[in-house]
């Protein structure tokens, strides 16, 4: 059986990771800039990660969520103090389109509406509803076509409280990424995301904030939407919740009542899981990965605002990114086959840095001097 070619790979085979770290087969080391796409939260391999799991491996690794899981309270509880969400109730599922999925219809089934507000180069997952409110017609087969979206231009303010004094009344849910990923790291201006806030209490909407790739820290704030200073209704979260095991959840406000069957997963908050996400938890408060993120983050982000070639320079704490000039369209390329780094992209022309929340300053100048080569490199071949 042949798998089935949606992905364009890479030929590189990775068998081991640590820290920011992976090796292929052949015994090459590359610097993680990528994180698995954001995954990798603590570190590659953590072994405080690594005994949880195991200590849970040899207890129990799953049971359905007919019986209670103890697991699930000591995360809830761990979540909304580091999060500072003490307030708000989690329910937990197994991936980001997953949540979001959750979060969309958990919105509907709140306030009887059916449109949701959604914004350009918007990403949000790519099973059927949160397909529908990505801004991507790649991803969206036609039985994934929705006339419940209403996709807006992403921080205009004026757009957005046009479309409320419209349709304010039928607007189920607003749902934005703090800091776009896919769409290329753009970041919801602060102004922007108080006047969703404000929207949705005039009008009764649901604000959800989309955390999948830019919560969890990776911003040195938990939620990039705190920078705004208000708080949203629902939380969206995977990615860096497991550190590469599959784990996600949506965190909800107060005043959204939980009905019995109104949502249900099968594996979502295993006890595999739940061991997981926690030591990830542990581990960000121990070892004060939030102050590294911003810490190391801005020294990236100083470091790359120096170098001429390079525009637009972009992002918050560790989910930075910039625009290529055509001129050096093989600077991704050649950071992976030359210096041995993987970093991520956007099309057609930037790059994405999502490493883990533990990198160190020493990796981070590793990155600066790389990519100072290779740009050296790239404008001699073109002279």
């Amino acid at each position: 059986m042949k798998l089935f070619d949606v992905y364009p790979l890479n030929d590189i085979t990775i068998v081991k990771a640590k820290g920011s770290y992976v090796w292929d087969n052949n015994g090459e080391q590359y610097l993680d800039l990528y994180g698995g796409h954001a995954v990798i939260s603590i570190g590659h391999t953590h072994p405080h990660w690594v005994k949880r799991i195991e200590e849970q491996l040899e207890k129990i690794a799953f049971y359905s969520n007919s019986v209670r899981i103890p697991l699930q309270q000591q995360l809830s509880d761990k979540l909304g103090k580091i999060s500072g969400k003490e307030d708000y109730q989690l329910f937990l599922c197994n991936s980001g389109a997953e949540a979001n999925e959750n979060a969309l219809k958990l919105a509907s089934f709140h306030n009887g509406r059916s449109k949701v507000v959604a914004f350009s180069k918007s990403f949000h997952g790519r099973t059927s509803l949160a397909v529908a409110v990505t801004d991507n017609k790649n991803y969206v087969a036609p039985v994934n076509e929705s006339d419940h979206v209403i996709f807006l231009p992403f921080n205009d303010e004026d757009a957005l409280e046009e479309c409320f004094e419209k349709r304010g009344k039928q607007i189920s849910s607003v749902i934005i990424e703090g800091i776009q990923g896919v769409g290329g790291i753009h970041v919801a201006e602060d102004s922007f995301l108080r006047k969703i806030r404000s929207l949705c209490d005039k009008y009764g909407a649901v604000y959800i904030a989309d955390s999948v790739q830019c919560g969890y820290g990776r911003t040195g704030k938990f939620f990039s939407h705190d920078f705004a200073g208000v708080n949203a209704d629902i939380y969206t979260l995977a990615k860096g919740m497991g550190n590469g095991f599959p784990v996600a959840g949506i965190i909800i406000a107060p005043h959204i009542k939980p009905k019995h069957f109104m949502l249900g997963t099968t594996f979502g908050g295993n006890h595999l899981a739940c061991a997981a996400a926690l030591a990830v938890l542990e581990i960000i408060e121990e070892e004060k990965l939030m102050g590294n993120a911003v810490m190391v983050g801005k020294y990236l982000k100083d470091q790359l605002e120096e170098i001429q070639e390079l525009k637009n320079i972009r992002g918050r704490g560790l989910m930075i990114g910039f625009d290529v000039p055509e001129e050096l369209k093989d600077l991704k390329k050649n950071l992976l086959w030359n210096q041995k780094i993987f970093t991520g992209e956007s099309k057609p022309n930037v790059i994405r840095i999502l490493p883990s929340l533990a990198l160190k300053k020493r990796d981070a100048e590793q990155f600066i001097d790389s990519i100072k080569e290779e740009i050296g490199v790239l404008t001699t071949e073109k002279v």
